[in-house]
C-alpha cells in the first residue's frame, strides 16, 4: 500500500476545517451537522473521523488555529525596530488573518468575524473551549505586553505605562472592531487604520499631576 505522505494529510486536515468554517459561519454551531460539514468538504464520513472526532473537535482546532496565527503576528511585531504602532499593527494582524484563512461565504462575507461573535456565545456553556479560549487569550495578551514593552524601550509611550492594561484594551478593540464585521457587515476601506490614527492623535487637556 502507498504510502500517504504529511502533504496529503495536511491538505485533507485543512480541506475538513475549511469546510466546518464555512458551515459554522453560514448556519452557527449548533444548526450545523457533521452530515452537513461533509458535504460541504465533499468527503466521506471515514475521511472526516479519521482526523476528527466530532463537532467540538472541529470547533477547537478551528480557534486555536486563529488564535496561533494572532500570538505569532504579535510575536513577531514585538521584536522589529521600531515596533509598528497599533494603526498599523491591528489592520495587519486581521490581513495576515484572512491570508491564511480567506474563507467568504455566498454572500461575500468573511467567516472569521462570524465565527468569533458565535465562539463567545458558546464558550457561556462549554468549559472545555472556553478553557482553549482563556489560554489562547493569555498568550496573545503576553504577546502584546511585551510589544507594549518595545513600545516603552523606544520611547513612544510613557514608562510608568500599564503594559498588561494597554494590552488587554487593543485586544478588546480588534475584537470590537470584528464584531462590528459580523453584525454590521463590512466597513468603509481604512476605517479601523483611520479610526486608530485619530485616537491615538489625541492630546490630554489635564494638566499634569
Amino acid at each position: 500500500m502507498a504510502r500517504v505522505s504529511q502533504a496529503h494529510l495536511d491538505a485533507r486536515r485543512r480541506q475538513i476545517l475549511d469546510g466546518a468554517a464555512l458551515c459554522f459561519a453560514r448556519n452557527g454551531f449548533h444548526a450545523t451537522s457533521m452530515q452537513d460539514v461533509l458535504k460541504e468538504a465533499d468527503l466521506s464520513a471515514g475521511a472526516v473521523y479519521r482526523y476528527f472526532s466530532g463537532k467540538d473537535e472541529l470547533i477547537r482546532a478551528i480557534v486555536g488555529e486563529v488564535l496561533e496565527v494572532l500570538r505569532e503576528t504579535y510575536e513577531g511585531a514585538a521584536v522589529e525596530t521600531p515596533p509598528p504602532l497599533p494603526d498599523v499593527l491591528i489592520p495587519r494582524a486581521l490581513r495576515q488573518l484572512r491570508e491564511v484563512r480567506p474563507g467568504l461565504l455566498e454572500g461575500g462575507e468573511w467567516v472569521f468575524p462570524r465565527l468569533m461573535v458565535q465562539v463567545w456565545t458558546e464558550i457561556l456553556r462549554n468549559r472545555e473551549l472556553a478553557d482553549l479560549v482563556h489560554v489562547g487569550y493569555d498568550r496573545v495578551r503576553v504577546a502584546w505586553t511585551r510589544l507594549v514593552e518595545s513600545y516603552k524601550s523606544a520611547d513612544l509611550i510613557a514608562a510608568d505605562a500599564d503594559a498588561d492594561a494597554m494590552a488587554r484594551v487593543l485586544i478588546a478593540l480588534a475584537q470590537g472592531y470584528a464584531a462590528q464585521l459580523a453584525v454590521i457587515g463590512n466597513l468603509p476601506p481604512g476605517t479601523l487604520e483611520e479610526g486608530l490614527r485619530a485616537l491615538m492623535s489625541m492630546r490630554d487637556p489635564r494638566p499634569a499631576v
